[in-house]
């Protein structure tokens, strides 16, 4: 008897009858019904937390922003909560949210307290205080609902985080703005101020070539000023006796005009004595009674006597008006050198005091000429530092962008936000339900193939009587449970797919390896039945509770604890879900070939244990016809 013929045998066997043949279609539904419901009911339960019920509670009495706007930053919150209709929500007091959260009225409770928008705010006014948001949970009501309620409040944290980001960003510009506006006034008194130093260091070093002429002059003056009072040291005394000389030469010029009117006077005399002679001798030629022209003979010589008389009288008046002209000039020249005399000290000591004078005038002409070089120096330091500030401030303005109103409210956006994720899906399950279905899917198989195994027996104790070969057996066995799981696995993905809209990207291949698994776990289950019995059917459910938790179908793998880690590499299910995964979502075909070639050696292995008791159970015993466990 071949192997097909033994399987078309247990399949009549199986079908002889109506209620055989309704626990067969029950059978053939076991998995649809547990994979099929479960992804069902867990299809998109995201996209139905709106019916989740939550309290939520604004007790934000608002408050003003640093421009005087008036702001209610917590209202603005729970009016996007309830816009964005994440949850069912409800505003109520504080009271009732804390009694309905406790008695199972709403899932858990937002609270936002009174100081929200002044804690928003107070960075402000430099006294940050960090604005709270307070979430009342239960756990007895929903853990999960706990854990979603959490990842919304991040959101709603960070979205308050981006805008009030944003704001800040938006004042910060605008405080560049006003640095801009700033630096460029600075920039331009620094250009000012490096003209004015320029022009300042051109009289600088004006004044030090001033000041070294300066110098240069008091000190010959102070050296002219010291020979010239060398030279009239003995001034006082030489116009002093200048003085005394003066004084008797006008005293001699006196007593010589005095003895010059004299000799006038005396002239004078002689004169009018002579005029008075000649009368008195004409009388007298006349007693004698001279002739005429013996008187005009003598008359003529007389007369002619009398004019060298007169001229001497005239020069002796000229002679008395010129020494008496001269006397005066003495006196004056006597009263002028004295008066010289009188002022030769004073002169002198005005020399002196102007020969000091012009020395300390050109010691501070030096000091000037040493002051304003140090002021050159510094005025050029000042001149070049202030041209120096001036370029450094105008490419200090270069360097800070003038920024619009619409670039501002950009650049405050990108600061308060500044990460953009770009989520590049290599592959991607469309819903939750998508992405938990290669995991309960492989689960349902299990399930499948542990099932088929109340009705079906594992060998065929006719065959092993009849001496048939234990491969045939094993082979016959396991094929009409296989046959039976290609029905089971053809329903379950028809379900998932057309019903509950989880569409594998690749449906033939999930299809044709869903049946490979299926074809697996039948022959594990089929080995353990075949060799241990009813014991096996219980290690068969131990197998799956192992695998149910090594598998990696919920959360990463490398999540489990080590123990665990260990068996993930080794028990057949982890290799199911993963080949799924990639056939469902469109990942690498190359895992898929190592999960087939993982599962196929399971398979082998499975089926030559399968054999091995049937070559073993060719030899009846007691516990073969009487087990000491029979279900």
């Amino acid at each position: 008897m071949t192997a097909i013929r033994m399987m078309l045998s247990e399949l009549q066997r199986l079908t002889a009858g109506r209620l055989p043949k309704i626990a067969m279609f029950a059978l053939a539904i076991v998995p649809t019904l547990y994979g099929g419901l479960y992804l069902y009911a867990n299809h998109d339960p995201y996209g139905r937390l709106d019916q989740v019920p939550a309290a939520l509670v604004v007790l934000d009495q608002g408050g003003t922003l640093p421009s005087g706007t008036a702001l209610n930053a917590g209202r603005e919150v729970a009016g996007n909560l309830l816009d964005q209709k994440t949850f069912d929500w409800h505003e109520v007091s504080a009271a009732k949210a804390r009694v309905g959260v406790k008695e199972g009225r709403y899932d858990f409770a937002l609270t936002i307290p009174a100081n929200f928008t002044e804690a928003l705010t107070s960075s402000a006014r430099f006294t940050p205080e960090k604005a709270r948001l307070s979430m009342t949970t239960n756990d007895a009501n929903s853990y999960l609902s706990t854990t979603i309620a959490d990842t919304v409040v991040s959101r709603v944290r960070a979205a308050i985080t981006e805008r009030v980001g944003s704001e800040a960003a938006t004042q910060f510009l605008l405080g560049f703005g006003e640095i801009r506006g700033s630096l460029e006034e600075a920039a331009a008194g620094a250009e000012q101020l490096h003209r004015g130093l320029t022009e300042a260091l051109s009289g600088a070093r004006s004044l030090n070539a001033g000041s070294a002429k300066l110098q240069s002059g008091a000190g010959t003056l102070a050296g002219g000023l010291t020979t010239l009072q060398q030279r009239t040291a003995s001034l006082p005394r030489d116009t002093a006796r200048l003085a005394n000389g003066a004084l008797q030469v006008a005293d001699g010029n006196a007593r010589v005009a005095q003895v010059g009117d004299n000799v006038r006077e005396f002239a004078l005399g002689v004169q009018s004595s002579y005029t008075a002679h000649r009368g008195d001798l004409v009388a007298r030629m006349n007693a004698l009674g001279m002739p005429a022209d013996q008187q005009l003979q003598i008359l003529g010589v007389y007369d002619r006597m009398r004019t060298p008389i007169r001229d001497a009288v005239a020069a002796a008046r000229d002679a008395s008006g010129q020494l008496d002209r001269l006397s005066d000039g003495a006196s004056q020249v006597a009263t002028g050198t004295r008066r010289l005399a009188d002022s030769t000290p004073a002169v002198v000591a005005g020399i002196r005091q102007a020969r000091s004078g012009a020395g300390q005038l050109a010691t501070g002409a030096g000091q000037l000429r040493t002051g304003s070089a140090a002021l050159t120096s510094g005025l050029t330091q000042l001149d070049t530092g202030a041209g120096t500030l001036a370029t450094k401030l105008r490419a200090g303005i270069k360097e800070i962008p003038s920024v619009d109103e619409a670039s501002r409210n950009r650049i405050a956006s990108t600061i308060a936000n500044p990460i953009a994720v770009d989520d590049v899906a290599q592959t991607k399950a469309d819903s939750y339900g998508a992405g938990l279905a290669p995991f309960f899917l492989a689960l349902a198989a299990w399930i499948g193939g542990y099932v088929l195994f109340l009705l079906v027996r594992p060998l065929s104790r006719r065959a092993m009587a009849a001496n048939q070969a234990p491969l045939r057996v094993a082979v016959a066995g396991w094929l009409t449970p296989a046959l039976i799981g290609v029905a089971q696995m053809a329903v379950l993905l028809a379900v998932v797919s057309a019903a509950v809209d989880i569409v594998p990207e690749n449906l033939p291949g999930s299809l044709l390896f869903l049946i490979g698994v299926s074809a697996t776990f039948v022959a594990i289950v089929h080995a353990l039945n075949a060799w241990l019995g009813t014991a096996g059917q219980f290690l068969g459910l131990v197998l799956m509770v192992l695998q149910l938790v090594s598998a990696g179908g919920t959360f990463p793998w490398q999540t489990l604890p080590e123990p665990l880690q260990a068996l993930h590499h080794v028990l057949p299910m982890s290799y199911a879900v993963d080949g799924l995964r990639q056939l469902m979502y469109g990942g690498l075909s190359g895992l898929v070939v190592r999960d087939a070639l993982v599962l196929l050696a399971w398979f082998a292995a499975a089926l030559a244990a399968t054999t091995l008791a049937a070559r073993k159970q060719r030899i009846w015993s007691l516990r073969v016809v009487k087990p000491e466990l029979a279900m």
